[in-house]
């Protein structure tokens, strides 16, 4: 083993601090240049500093920007400027409360602009460096079904970071061979297998120091945000399995309540300007109306731009909605893409239908097709559906049901009013990516227009 992989841990905590120093002395450049109003005495100065490097690493952990080679770069470079957004913006406040009144705030902001091309430069700089340190990971992957050989084959579209060099089937091997296989490599991906074969090979792999990659099932997510406690000598793990407090359900419907009223009326001039050309386009309808479930199983009609043909709701036999569908209008592919279609459902939000983070609402028909399938289905609708959530961020409009059930149980499970106000900040980047908005391609298909 080469002598610099033994630190190669200590190397990415360097190159990440550097990051952190270069922005910082940036600002520092900037404080001194434009705002002498707002200088302290020499420590206090210095306590100006660590709060700006306090507040940086903060909104850089909570926005996962220190993931470097687990996000792709321009991810890394995407959460490291909202990061940066939220420092400044909490740092312009700071100094012109030093200063005693409101500063100038342009220095700052063509700051954000020299700071953006630090964490740029860093970012792929740091991103080389970890794979040079970390090699792509030799891999064995355990199977059973069709889900497995998906996850499978998007690790090894990642070849920088997977290297998937076997498979075995459970379905057509001893245990005793696939522990031999589990021999020759250190990292084990183990896709949907039986509850029994999945021990004893977790086992196996913690015995003999094996990196292992679980594709989780429903209880190993609510298990995995369990807490554990000490009854006597015997530990136990709990589960509260109540989905939101009180408390969190009365502050997560205010803050609906502000953020939505606040982008209708941001939104209004755009939504006037949609509504007219969706009106000119064809002389039908403005708005598209659609039975969805939100909490509790209650039914209620969910609101978007029509950005379909006229009628296309009442065909027999609802056709499903496909990439480069021809039933969507020249308007409604860039309302689509832009996601101003969705725009009314702050009226949905408004009125107490939806939330703005939740599960996405599905239509009667999936939720009665899907919850035979997966009979866990019916608990997303724990909380109310939502304009955006852990699906539409994390995952992709084709995506398929059961992933996108157990990301929705992912966000019940840990949710805080924080991580609300971070899935709102990273639904704009879904806008800009072009996956997410894509429709369902035949065999990953869905019935919803």
């Amino acid at each position: 083993m080469k002598f610099y992989i033994k630190f190669r841990k200590s190397i990415m905590l360097f190159v990440k601090a550097m990051i952190i120093v270069s922005v910082t002395f940036s600002f520092i450049d900037i404080w001194e240049r434009h705002y002498p109003d707002a200088a302290l005495y020499r420590n206090g100065n210095y306590l100006i500093i660590f709060a700006f490097v306090l507040l940086l690493v903060v909104f850089a952990s909570a926005f996962k920007a220190f993931r470097i080679g687990i996000y792709r770069v321009h991810e890394i470079i995407y959460y490291f400027t909202i990061s940066l957004i939220f420092t400044n913006i909490f740092t312009y406040f700071e100094l012109s409360l030093i200063a005693e009144y409101l500063l100038n705030p342009m220095p700052l902001l063509f700051g954000l602009f020299y700071q953006f091309i630090i964490i740029s430069i860093g970012s792929y700089c740091a991103n080389s460096i970890y794979y040079m340190l970390y090699k792509a990971r030799r891999m064995l992957a355990i199977f059973s079904d069709e889900e497995g050989f998906k996850l499978i084959n998007q690790m090894g579209s990642i070849p920088d970071r997977f290297k998937i060099e076997q498979g075995v089937n459970v379905n057509n091997a001893t245990l005793d061979e696939i522990k031999r296989l589990i021999d020759k490599f250190d990292n084990i991906i183990i896709c949907n297998v039986s509850d029994t074969i999945e021990k004893d090979i977790m086992l196996y792999c913690y015995t003999n120091q094996k990196r292992t990659y679980l594709l989780p099932s429903i209880t190993n997510i609510i298990i995995n945000n369990s807490y554990e406690i000490q009854i006597g000598d015997i530990p136990v793990l709990m589960s509260r399995n109540r989905g939101l407090t009180y408390e969190q359900t009365i502050i997560k419907r205010i803050m609906d309540i502000a953020i939505s009223l606040t982008l209708i009326i941001l939104t209004l001039p755009i939504m006037l300007i949609t509504a007219v050309a969706v009106k000119i386009q064809d002389g039908g309808p403005v708005l598209f109306k659609q039975n969805r479930v939100t909490r509790g199983g209650r039914f209620f009609n969910v609101l978007k731009f029509r950005s379909m043909i006229v009628g296309t709701e009442s065909i027999k036999g609802i056709k499903i909605t496909e990439k480069n569908d021809s039933r969507i209008t020249k308007v409604g592919r860039v309302i689509r893409a832009l996601r101003i279609d969705e725009l009314p459902q702050l009226f949905n939000v408004l009125k107490g239908d939806m939330s703005m983070v939740g599960p996405r609402p599905e239509n009667a028909e999936n939720v009665y097709e899907y919850s035979k399938k997966f009979p866990e289905f019916d608990l997303r609708h724990r909380v109310k559906a939502g304009i955006t959530g852990f699906a539409q961020i994390y995952g992709k409009h084709n995506t398929s049901p059961e992933n996108k059930l157990k990301m929705d149980l992912t966000y019940i499970e840990t949710y805080s009013l924080l991580q609300d106000l971070k899935l709102l900040i990273l639904t704009v980047k879904t806008i800009f990516t072009k996956n997410s908005a894509e429709g369902f391609e035949k065999e990953n298909a869905k019935k919803e227009v």
